[in-house]
């Protein structure tokens, strides 16, 4: 018996992993995020399987559900939204697990920053622009760490993707504009992936107003950074000039043998 703590992506089940869409097919238990994820995720359970919905749970109620499962032998699946890594607090339910001793793993899914930069139909890293993608938050009832403040993040000028913000986009565009300035792109996407997707795109300066008057103040990804320009360099991976392993810098291909085509 184990707990398998399984992504369920951000919404459209078709972005469901095989291995996810397969563990959910054939569980007996499942405790899943009811308020985040898909009811057409969650549909993929058998309809005589437990459901146990952890938005209303405690995590001693969460873990009477492990135990359940272990006293049956039956293994247990914790469905999360997007990536059970990413602002899931699936190490706290793996401190329960390690004391129990109950086994566990972790079956990774497409996470709402991903879905989001397809929405938006971007690339989040850019050539001599932004090579590095940070993945945060602001500042609620859970604090930040001091060195991982807004303005921190924002020195470095790379691509930001702000989780659980975007009730605070004004306070968000005001801070980041002294860094990346008052007309860097930014877009802010409502429930990505899913049948009511809503894409809000503008700058620094004038983002707020436009989320405001579409009526957005929760489950939404912000996204910004420069490198969300469509006016971008040109990368090295497929200049004519460029070489690499399988390319001559003329641009023609080499065999195996190391012969050019």
């Amino acid at each position: 018996m184990k707990v398998i703590f399984v992504g369920a992506g951000p919404g459209d089940p078709d972005l469901l992993t095989v291995k996810a869409q397969r563990l959910l097919r054939q569980c007996r238990i499942c405790v899943y995020a009811g308020s985040l994820v898909s009811p057409e995720v969650v549909g993929l359970v058998p309809k005589d399987a437990a459901l146990h919905d952890s938005a209303s749970m405690t995590l001693e109620q969460i873990e009477a559900v492990f135990v359940s499962g272990q006293q049956q032998n039956t293994d247990v699946i914790r469905l999360h939204t997007g990536d059970p890594a990413i602002y899931g607090a699936i190490r706290e339910q793996m401190n329960v697990l390690d004391r129990l001793g109950i086994d566990y793993e972790v079956v990774p899914g497409v996470s709402s920053f991903q879905a989001a930069a397809a929405a938006l139909k971007t690339e989040l890293t850019a050539p001599e622009i932004a090579q590095t993608i940070i993945l945060s938050r602001t500042s609620g009832r859970t604090p930040m760490p001091a060195k991982q403040e807004l303005a921190e993040l924002a020195r470095t000028e790379s691509t930001l993707c702000l989780f659980l913000s975007v009730h605070k986009l004004a306070t968000v565009a005001d801070e980041l504009i002294p860094y990346y300035g008052a007309d860097c792109p930014i877009g802010v996407i409502f429930r990505a992936s899913w049948p009511d997707e809503m894409i809000v795109e503008g700058t620094l300066t004038d983002i707020a107003p436009k989320v405001t008057e579409a009526g957005i103040t929760k489950t939404a990804m912000i996204i910004v950074g420069p490198a969300l320009s469509r006016d971008i360099p040109v990368s090295k991976l497929y200049h004519r000039h460029f070489s690499h392993g399988y390319r001559s810098a003329d641009g023609s291909a080499e065999t195996s043998d190391g012969a050019e085509s």
